[in-house]
């Protein structure tokens, strides 16, 4: 029986054998064995990353897709016995499992949904992992996918894809543009017409109201003149009358007329200068 020292490390433990048989878990420090009886397998608890080689999926669509990722885990400290007991190798028992998983994720999804739901497909291969490597005490904390790689075939049509949907976009942004401009147009158009129609009816209306005004001014001015000439007339003896009326005879006689209308106040209007020439007439008559 030879004894050797092994020392672990505060991130280790060491899982301790007497005979073939599982003696338990030793925690950080010196420990002295002895060699044939004592066997120790050291388990280093840190986080640990695994890179999982690229590997062709195959998409719902029948899209062929390549995929490489990376896979974060550590042994749970309370069952790290089991990552000695219950399986060969954890790092390759992950790395296997994890393909698999990939593969049977992948599958039920379509090439948008693989390009565009990456952390859908992160979480989901996460907890399908996790599930599985639990029975060996290991926590898959983490599943990165690096990246996704389709076929070059797809790639060119995703290419002329997005060519297209950059043309129908500019074609639907241009005729947005156009149409806002046109209805921008149209409402200033309609804008103008109604200021145009207002400030018509506003001028019709002060002309309207001009012209009332200069109607009723005009129709105040007679009515003064009436009143005037009424006034004045009230002061005018027939006498005054009959020599207006003998001047507008006059003024008739020097035109060209050949004929004349007279009302018949006019007749009464003379009698007064009949009455005088008849007095006069027969004054004379009584001197001869």
């Amino acid at each position: 029986m030879i004894p050797y020292v092994v020392i672990v490390q505060q991130y280790e433990r060491l899982g301790l054998f007497w005979l073939g048989n599982f003696k338990g878990l030793r925690g950080p420090g010196l420990h002295i064995l002895f060699w044939p009886f004592h066997r120790g397998q050291k388990i280093d608890l840190r986080e640990d990353v695994i890179d999982i080689p690229r590997q062709a999926n195959i998409t719902r669509d029948n899209a062929p897709i390549d995929i490489d990722f990376l896979v974060y885990r550590r042994v749970v400290e309370e069952t790290a016995e089991r990552s000695i007991l219950a399986v060969v190798d954890h790092q390759a028992a992950v790395i296997g499992i994890a393909t698999t998983t990939l593969r049977a994720v992948i599958g039920e999804l379509t090439l948008d949904e693989v390009l565009s739901q990456r952390d859908r497909i992160n979480e989901e291969l996460r907890q399908k992992l996790d599930d599985i490597t639990e029975r060996w005490g290991i926590k898959v904390t983490r599943v990165e996918i690096r990246e996704v790689e389709p076929a070059r075939d797809i790639q060119e049509a995703m290419n002329r894809q997005m060519a297209a949907e950059r043309i129908r976009r500019a074609v639907v942004t241009e005729a947005e543009g156009t149409r806002t401009a046109a209805v921008t147009v149209a409402e200033g158009e309609k804008q103008a017409a109604i200021l145009t129609a207002e400030g018509q009816r506003q001028a019709e209306i002060l002309s309207a109201e001009g012209d009332q005004q200069a109607a009723v001014l005009r129709a105040d001015g007679f009515s003064t003149a009436l009143d005037r000439i009424y006034q004045v007339a009230q002061h005018v003896d027939a006498n005054t009358l009959s020599l207006q009326y003998f001047d507008t005879l006059k003024e008739l006689g020097a035109s060209s007329s050949t004929k004349f209308i007279f009302p018949m106040e006019f007749t009464n209007m003379l009698r007064p200068f009949i009455t005088m020439a008849s007095q006069a007439a027969s004054g004379d008559s009584r001197g001869d």
